[in-house]
């Protein structure tokens, strides 16, 4: 009998961004659950081995992308596969730049008509007005950079002086900052799997401990920090515009192989806050989680990831 041949896969995780903890944590559990009987992993750290990558290329069938934030979700690495010509799970150079800044993706939210929090744009070569930015949006306010992720840099002020503070704290990592309105809510995610015909998985309800003002870094990472229920605890009406929700989201920004949108679930309306284009994957990510909800293991999951990804390059989809 035939064994089917191996594929070789590249496995990125590192980076250099403010996030590299949390993706080398996704590549070593991803690394972890691959079946080595279908495929044979190289790993590469991209401060380091980029070098190797490229000249590895021509041997390369596909890569797994376990990047998070800066020079990772936000397309520069899939521009260098795409000059490399190697598949990859997740979305191209477009969606990817556009996912991973705030102000550009709400500005594609808005266009196809998904509610998003009324905000506004400070920029830190610009003068601003404290209480003028109070005035029109009311305390309390969400601060947070116009790229990054894993709410590094975000905060909720709830008082002029703690606005003050989170701005300053923000422009650490953006020169761009998203001030927006709070939305006292119900928190949710909807994670995406799929190219042309993407297909939404169980919603994951998040709730972080009375310690914490929201899902924050810390919330996000440290064990039983957060309470994460799938299938989130909604109305059936209020799922299915939420699942809606998170498809128009991925197929607006232009994603492929899968997305996971943030949403906040307030009286009968579901609002969009983010569009994550690799979104983690540690034992205690919620894609995985809302994957098994829908009876599909990590291994496999991992599996319909390499598929999509190969299926992207014959379909010419990027």
């Amino acid at each position: 009998m035939n064994r089917r041949r191996k594929l070789n896969v590249a496995l990125i995780y590192g980076g250099t961004s403010s996030e590299r903890e949390i993706s080398l944590r996704s590549g070593e559990e991803v690394f972890k659950t691959l079946d080595k009987d279908k495929y044979t992993i190289w790993r590469y750290d991209p401060p380091k081995d980029l070098g190797r990558l490229i000249t590895d290329a021509k041997n390369i069938h596909v890569a797994l992308i376990m990047l998070h934030g800066k020079f990772g979700e936000d397309g520069t690495i899939q521009g260098l596969l795409d000059l490399l010509g190697i598949p990859y799970q997740c979305s191209g150079v477009l969606a990817s730049a556009l996912a991973i800044n705030k102000i550009a993706s709400k500005m594609v939210y808005r266009r196809v008509g998904l509610p998003v929090a009324r905000d506004l744009i400070i920029r830190c070569n610009e003068k601003y007005d404290i209480d003028e930015i109070i005035e029109k949006l009311s305390l309390p306010l969400v601060v947070k950079p116009s790229q990054g992720g894993s709410s590094i840099g975000t905060g909720i002020a709830k008082t002029k002086r703690k606005l003050t503070n989170f701005l300053k704290d923000a422009f650490r990592f953006d020169s761009e900052v998203i001030v927006e309105e709070y939305l006292k809510g119900r928190e949710v995610t909807g994670c995406i799997l799929g190219n042309q015909r993407p297909v939404a998985l169980p919603l994951v309800e998040i709730i972080p401990s009375s310690n914490y003002l929201f899902f924050d870094f810390e919330a996000k990472y440290k064990e039983g920090a957060t309470e994460e229920i799938c299938p989130a605890r909604i109305s059936t009406k209020l799922t299915r515009k939420a699942q809606r929700h998170a498809v128009l989201a991925h197929q607006a920004l232009w994603c492929k192989g899968y997305s996971r949108t943030d949403m906040i679930v307030k009286d009968d309306e579901v609002y969009i806050l983010e569009t994550n284009t690799i979104p983690g994957m540690t034992a205690n990510s919620l894609f995985p989680r809302a994957a098994r909800a829908a009876g599909i293991e990590f291994s496999s999951l991992l599996d319909r990831l390499i598929k999509l990804a190969i299926d992207s390059k014959t379909s010419g989809q990027n």
